[in-house]
C-alpha cells in the first residue's frame, strides 16, 4: 500500500515510471494530447509542474499500464487480485474453540477492512470557506476540443443515504461551472443518483464531499462495481486491498467521512429543489462525445487541501486508455464471487475495443445443452454486468484474452441464427445507439462446441479472399479469417442493410461468418478500430441480422450512424478527435518537454 499519492509518486519515480515536466503546458487540450500518446505507447506517468495560471501541479497516468495498475494495487500482477479474493471467500463460519482456532490464521485476510477515524488530517492543512473557494485555481483539464468546459475526471464522490446512513464512494465526472460549483454527473443506475432521489423525496439537501488523491487503491475502489451489501462500501474494499484501514476524518462543513491523506477535498451540497444545469458535451470513455444533458448542481462550501497538494487527473476516450486497466482489475477482483454464483464460469474478459460493457468474452466448462445461454443470462443479472451488450461464450480451454482470438474461435462453432440469440435489457446510459436511454438490445453468441441436442457441429473453414468485389457505396474493405469489414459513406436510410445483403451473395462471402459495416471515418484495415466503432454504434436487436450468404448464414452488424428516417430520433454523437493544431504544437515541443518517444 501507499500512504498517500506522494508516496506512490516517489515509488514510481524510483522505478523510472514518472516523468516530471517543468516546461509550461496548458491544461486545455495539451496535457490530453501528451497523456493520450503516453498511455497508448505504454509510457510513464506524467507530473506537470508548471501549468500557466494555475496554483497546483497535475499528475496523470497513475494507472497507465497493467503493470503500473498492479503496482498501485499492491500486487505483482492483476491476476493476483483474484487469488486475494479467493482466499477471503474461503473463510467459513466455524463453531467451537477448535473451529475458531483453525480460522485465526485466515483472519489476516480481513486486516484493514474497517476504516480508522482520526481527528487531524493532512488534507485539512489548508481550509478555504465561502468566498475564498475558487475552483479555477485547480488545473482542471478541458480534455477534448468539443467538451463543454473543464471536467474533474478522477473524483471520489462521497455521499450518505438519507434514510439508512450507508456511505457510498463513487466516481462521477464533474464539469466545473464557476468558482464554487460543478455539475454532478449522477447517471440513472448509480448509487449517488439513488441518494439524490431519496433526498428529493424527503425534501432535503444532500451533503456531498469530493476527495482527490490519496492512496491509489482508494481511487481504484471508487470505480469498482461493489454489490449493495449493507455496511460494506468502497472504504472497506480499499482497506481490504491495502491491508490497513483507510484513515478518515470528518469534513469541516459536512457530516461526511473524507480520506485524511487525500490531496484535496471539496465539501458542499446538492439541492434537489433547484433546477438542474446543462452538463456536457464530454469526450467520454466510449470514444464518442456524450451530448448535453441536465444534471444537479454541486455547491462547494469549503475546499481543503494539503500544503503541497498535487491535482490527480485522467482522460478517457478512444481505447486504449488507462480506464481499461482499472476495468481489468475489477474483472480479476470479481471473478471469484462470480464463480460462486456460476460454478461453470472459468474466466471472462472485457476487451478494450468494447470499452467495458460492449463486448464480454466468457469461457465456461460446458456439460449440457444450452449452458452457454444459462451463463450469459446469469452474468447479465450480476451488478453492472447487466450493461453488457455482446457476450461471446467459448469453451473452457479457449483463452478469453486477448479478445480477437476468442472471437475468431467462437465464429468457427457459432452458426448464425441457430447459435446467436437476441434479447434486451438495461444498457449504460452513455450508450448512444440504444433504442432508448438506458434500455436496448443484447446479443449472445454461443461459440462453444455443439452437443447433439443443440444440432451438433456444422463444419466451417474461415477464409479470406485476396480480391474483394468493388461495389457502389463501399469506401474500403478488408477481410480476416471468418470476418469481413466494410466501410461506407452513408447517405440514405437502410443503406447498410441493402449493402450487406448484396455483399453476402458474392463468392467472397464464402468462409465469412461475421460482416461488420461502419462509417467511412473508420480504418477498415484495423480490426480493433472497426470492432470499437461497430460495438458502439449498434443496438443488436435493431442492427444485427442473419443473412443467407453464398457460403452459408452470415451475422451482419450495422455499425453505421443511424438516421432519423431509420427511426432514431436522438442526435448522433461525434467521434472524439484532437485538434490538429494541438497535435502539431505538442509534437514540435516533444523533445523540449523531455518526453520519451512513443
Amino acid at each position: 500500500m501507499f500512504r498517500n499519492l506522494h508516496a506512490y509518486l516517489t515509488a514510481l519515480e524510483q522505478r523510472g515510471e514518472l516523468v516530471r515536466i517543468q516546461a509550461p503546458v496548458s491544461h486545455e487540450l495539451e496535457i490530453t494530447e501528451i497523456a493520450d500518446r503516453m498511455v497508448k505507447s505504454g509510457g510513464p506517468a506524467l507530473l506537470f509542474e508548471n501549468i500557466p495560471e494555475k496554483d497546483f501541479p497535475l499528475v496523470i497516468g497513475l494507472f497507465g499500464t497493467a503493470q503500473r495498475t498492479a503496482f498501485a494495487l499492491g500486487v505483482e500482477a492483476l491476476e493476483d487480485l483474484a487469488d486475494k479474493v479467493h482466499r477471503l471467500l474461503e473463510l467459513e463460519p466455524q463453531t467451537g474453540l477448535a473451529g475458531l482456532m483453525r480460522m485465526l490464521p485466515k483472519l489476516g485476510a480481513l486486516k484493514g477492512f474497517f476504516p480508522r477515524r482520526v481527528r487531524r488530517a493532512p488534507v485539512q492543512e489548508v481550509v478555504l470557506r465561502g468566498e475564498a473557494v475558487d475552483l479555477t485555481r485547480l488545473p482542471v483539464q478541458k480534455c477534448w476540443p468539443k467538451d463543454g468546459g473543464p471536467f474533474i475526471t478522477l473524483p471520489l464522490v462521497i455521499t450518505k443515504d438519507p434514510e439508512t446512513g450507508e456511505v457510498n464512494v463513487g466516481m462521477y465526472r464533474m464539469q466545473v461551472l464557476d468558482r464554487a460549483s460543478t455539475a454532478m454527473h449522477w447517471q440513472l443506475h448509480k448509487t449517488g443518483r439513488l441518494h439524490f432521489e431519496k433526498a428529493k423525496r424527503l425534501g432535503k439537501r444532500l451533503e456531498v464531499a469530493v476527495a482527490l488523491g490519496g492512496d491509489p487503491i482508494l481511487t481504484y475502489a471508487a470505480t469498482a462495481p461493489i454489490p449493495p451489501v449493507p455496511g460494506v462500501n468502497e472504504f472497506n474494499l480499499a482497506g481490504f486491498l491495502r491491508g490497513a484501514g483507510v484513515e478518515l476524518v470528518r469534513g469541516v462543513t459536512v457530516d461526511l467521512p473524507v480520506p485524511a491523506e487525500a490531496e484535496f477535498v471539496l465539501e458542499g451540497y446538492v439541492d434537489p429543489a433547484e433546477d438542474p444545469v446543462v452538463e456536457g458535451p464530454f469526450g467520454d470513455h466510449t470514444g464518442f462525445y456524450t451530448l448535453e444533458d441536465l444534471y444537479p448542481r454541486f455547491h462547494v462550501t469549503a475546499l481543503t487541501h494539503r500544503r503541497n497538494a498535487i491535482y490527480p487527473s485522467t482522460i478517457v476516450g478512444r481505447p486504449v486508455m488507462e480506464d481499461a486497466y482499472l476495468i481489468e482489475a475489477s474483472e480479476r477482483l470479481f471473478l471469484p464471487p462470480a464463480r460462486m454464483i456460476l460454478p461453470e464460469l472459468v474466466d471472462y474478459h472485457m476487451p478494450s475495443a468494447g470499452v467495458a460493457h460492449n463486448w464480454v468474452n466468457v469461457a465456461i466448462a460446458k456439460r449440457y445443452p444450452g449452458q452457454a445461454y444459462k451463463v450469459a443470462h446469469g452474468l447479465l443479472g450480476l451488478g453492472q454486468m447487466m450493461f453488457a451488450k455482446v457476450i461471446v461464450v467459448v469453451d473452457a480451454e479457449v483463452p478469453v484474452k486477448p479478445g480477437l482470438p476468442a472471437l475468431t474461435h467462437a465464429l468457427t462453432h457459432a452458426l448464425p441464427g441457430r447459435d446467436t440469440l437476441l434479447t434486451r435489457g438495461p444498457i449504460d446510459v452513455l450508450d448512444h445507439a440504444a433504442r432508448a436511454m438506458g434500455f436496448g438490445g443484447k446479443l449472445i453468441i454461443d461459440g462453444t462446441r455443439k452437443l447433439p441436442e443443440e444440432g451438433g457441429e456444422v463444419p466451417f473453414a474461415p477464409q479470406t479472399h485476396a480480391e474483394l468485389p468493388p461495389h457502389p457505396g463501399v469506401v474500403a474493405q478488408h477481410q480476416w479469417p471468418g470476418i469481413w469489414a466494410v466501410t461506407l459513406e452513408k447517405c440514405h436510410p437502410h443503406q447498410a442493410r441493402d449493402l450487406a445483403q448484396a455483399l453476402s451473395q458474392y463468392p467472397q462471402s464464402v468462409g465469412i461468418r461475421l460482416l461488420l459495416l461502419t462509417d467511412a471515418d473508420t480504418d477498415a484495415a484495423n480490426l480493433e478500430e472497426v470492432l470499437w466503432a461497430v460495438l458502439n454504434n449498434i443496438d443488436p436487436e435493431r442492427d444485427a441480422w442473419v443473412l443467407a450468404g453464398a457460403g452459408g448464414p452470415i451475422l451482419a452488424l450495422d455499425g453505421t450512424r443511424k438516421l432519423p428516417e431509420e427511426g432514431f430520433a436522438r442526435p448522433w454523437p461525434e467521434k472524439i478527435v484532437m485538434d490538429p493544431e494541438v497535435k502539431r504544437r505538442v509534437a514540435a515541443r516533444w523533445a523540449e518537454l523531455g518526453l520519451p518517444e512513443g
